[in-house]
């Protein structure tokens, strides 16, 4: 039994999908996130600025005596987890590598469509992922820049979301995409939405999900699962605090955030 928590973070708030898959999929573990918020976003960062920050990140988590770090960003993954990996001395996943692989076994006709922010879509660490799984697989990607603003608006299941998913997805419907990767951890509350545009024939790629069936291998593996069967416990921790993290977070957990702390990043 290994009761120290998992350690989780993300350049905002996004990467509370991953903690909520943790939840549903890990019950018994305990999970300290910490959201960059101060220095959002990170997809306008160079890659040298992206490793510091990561950096940062992960020796502000040690000190809450995290057993793992899940980086629950997909700029972070694509560009720092190598480096990070090579900096510390504990299991660390990224979301790419596991939404890749996933969707590498579900595709049945060899078409994998990948959509993300403009950051994620430029760097092709997607695409990058499933050609050295499986060169013969065929990619494309679309930016979908208003997913986000929708979905921190609450307007996942709207007209607007509907209509919007459908300019957008257009494209990846005419290629004949038979599997969609969401590569933003905003999007898995499009999933509704974005189903219904798809139709009910393209497989969506939930990275969280793929990500937390590793995480789990991995814990499994090293014999450092959390056993103990009281209440877990979820700490939550932000660079710069706004009511916003605090209402928006807890519709993506469902759940009430009711407190999250404020850490001064620079000084790690």
């Amino acid at each position: 039994m290994d009761p120290r928590p998992i350690g989780v973070f993300d350049s905002g708030l996004g990467g509370l999908t991953v903690v909520k898959e943790l939840m549903a999929q890990l019950p018994n573990e305990n999970i300290v996130y910490f959201g960059d918020t101060a220095r959002l976003p990170y997809g306008t960062r160079s890659r040298e600025t992206i490793i510091k920050y990561s950096i940062q990140c992960i020796r502000f988590l040690l000190t809450q005596n995290i057993k793992a770090v899940v980086i629950a960003c997909n700029t972070a993954s694509s560009m720092a987890l190598e480096t990070v990996k090579e900096v510390f001395d504990l299991p660390i996943i990224g979301v790419v590598e596991p939404g890749a692989a996933h969707a590498v076994k579900a595709t049945r006709n060899g078409k994998v469509g990948i959509i993300g922010t403009e950051a994620t879509v430029q760097s092709g660490s997607y695409a990058r992922a499933i050609a050295r799984l499986n060169p013969g697989i065929h990619t494309r990607s679309v930016a979908c820049s208003l997913f986000v603003p929708i979905v921190e608006e609450g307007w996942s299941d709207t007209r607007i979301a509907y209509l919007t998913a459908e300019r957008y997805l257009a494209p990846l419907k005419e290629w004949g995409a038979d599997t969609l990767i969401l590569g933003c951890t905003h999007y898995p509350l499009l999933m509704n939405t974005i189903s219904k545009v798809m139709g009910p024939h393209v497989t969506l790629i939930n990275p969280a999900v793929s990500t937390v069936h590793e995480v789990k291998r991995i814990l499994e593996q090293g014999d450092m699962l959390n056993d103990n069967h009281n209440q877990p416990q979820y700490r939550y921790y932000v660079s710069d605090f706004s009511q916003k993290f605090k209402q928006i977070g807890s519709r993506f957990l469902n759940r009430e955030i009711i407190y999250a702390g404020k850490v001064d990043i620079e000084n790690y």
